[in-house]
């Protein structure tokens, strides 16, 4: 049975209706939102499918859902915003705004090697379960003091959610506000953008359902039944952080469904919002959206400047993202528009991004995660590519 799509799409935009309905295909009691902006001009805002499987609800216009990693590239835009007000150095050590942080040989390391993943913090040393990752000052206090698992300049590992509270520690220590509170001060509220870095009450029947498809499934089974007895593996413990998360991130009533988690501030993953939110902010980075421009154009410049690419240091496999300053940039493994993308995915399919040449902000968003060859939010970009290559027609924005 094919999913009703709702929303609209501007002239010039329609074949992305149908790019995003096959999206849909073969995945049961899915839900997805896609919303694109050029310009600062809203020209797609669809949805479709299931919000929660359980008791088989629509995804609706006002449906938020968990964005995973895409939180990284709002907290990486934090982090740019304070570059340009002169509030942050990128190559100052840590240190200088986080003096604990200074423990265990770790005074060299910059804000940038935090930023760019190569800070040697990409797990915990010490197992921490859903108790201690809810207490913002349990886990900086405990990776401020943490002896690195490498040294700097022997390359780098993915901070799947480490890197949430280290670069939000160091924007607390600069402005005095949680990153939540800095989030919704700066971004959120002057955009009026539904989304959140810690979820309020009132906030929490919009978010859909999160759920693991069969290929993430299979691929967490097989990564168990090829670790090795005995052996630490940090890439695993660096999504679990020991005991605080299932390796799929969701299980029906935990993980990233939990609302204990939903509700704490946990910027390497744990940012709520709708598609159409995460466009409209994305957008404000490389246009005026609805009055707000959140970052000039040498600020973009200096904060998507490649810093780190290539084979990590644990364990994965070929091709692998490339980043900036905390924003991904296009690469074999997520090609965004061109490069002059940049932005930040998300686990089991998310995608969020804006492009500088088109002026776009881009959100996918579904709550079926699933893994691999996940063609659904790449399809979506392939299309819109093309169609920002073809020649302007005097009607697409009427």
């Amino acid at each position: 049975m094919n999913t009703r799509i709702e929303g609209n799409t501007a002239p010039g935009f329609t074949s992305l209706t149908d790019v995003f309905a096959a999206a849909f295909t073969g995945h049961d009691a899915m839900g997805a939102a896609l919303s694109v902006r050029v310009a600062g001009e809203t020209v797609v805002d669809l949805w479709g499918g299931t919000a929660d499987p359980r008791d088989g609800s629509p995804w609706t216009k006002d449906t938020t859902s968990v964005i995973f990693s895409c939180t990284k590239g709002l907290v990486s835009i934090l982090a740019a915003r304070l570059v340009q007000d002169g509030l942050l150095d990128y190559q100052a050590p840590v240190a200088t705004y986080w003096p604990e942080f200074a423990a265990e040989g770790k005074e060299k390391i910059t804000v940038a090697d935090l930023l760019a993943h190569r800070s040697g913090l990409s797990a915990p040393r010490d197992l921490l379960n859903v108790e201690d990752v809810i207490d913002w000052d349990t886990v900086t206090g405990r990776l401020a003091a943490q002896r690195p698992l490498w040294a700097v300049g022997e390359g780098y590992a993915y901070h799947a959610l480490t890197h949430g509270w280290l670069a939000g520690e160091v924007i607390r220590r600069i402005t005095g506000r949680t990153v939540g509170k800095y989030f919704d001060e700066l971004i959120a509220t002057p955009l009026r953008a539904d989304a959140w870095i810690g979820l309020p009450r009132e906030a929490r029947h919009r978010v859909s359902h999160m759920r693991a498809g069969s290929s993430l499934t299979a691929l967490v089974a097989q990564q168990a039944a090829s670790r090795v007895a005995g052996e630490i593996d940090w890439s695993e413990r660096a999504m679990t952080l020991g005991n605080a998360f299932p390796p799929e991130l969701v299980d029906p009533d935990g993980g990233f469904n939990d609302p204990r988690v939903q509700a704490a501030e946990l910027p390497g993953a744990g940012g709520i919002a709708s598609a159409r939110a995460l466009a409209s902010i994305w957008s404000s980075t490389v246009a005026e959206t609805d009055g707000v421009r959140l970052l000039d154009t040498d600020t973009v410049a200096d904060a998507i400047r490649p810093q780190t690419e290539g084979t990590p240091l644990f364990s994965g496999q070929p091709p692998f993202p490339r980043w900036g300053m905390g924003f991904q940039l296009p690469s074999l493994a997520r090609e965004f528009l061109g490069p002059a993308s940049f932005g930040h995915d998300g686990a089991g399919g998310q995608v969020a991004f804006a492009d500088a040449t088109h002026q776009v902000g881009f959100a996918f968003l579904t709550n079926l995660m699933e893994a691999g060859a996940d063609h659904r939010a790449t399809a979506i970009v392939d299309e819109l590519r093309r169609i920002l290559r073809r020649p302007v027609r005097a009607d697409r924005h009427r």
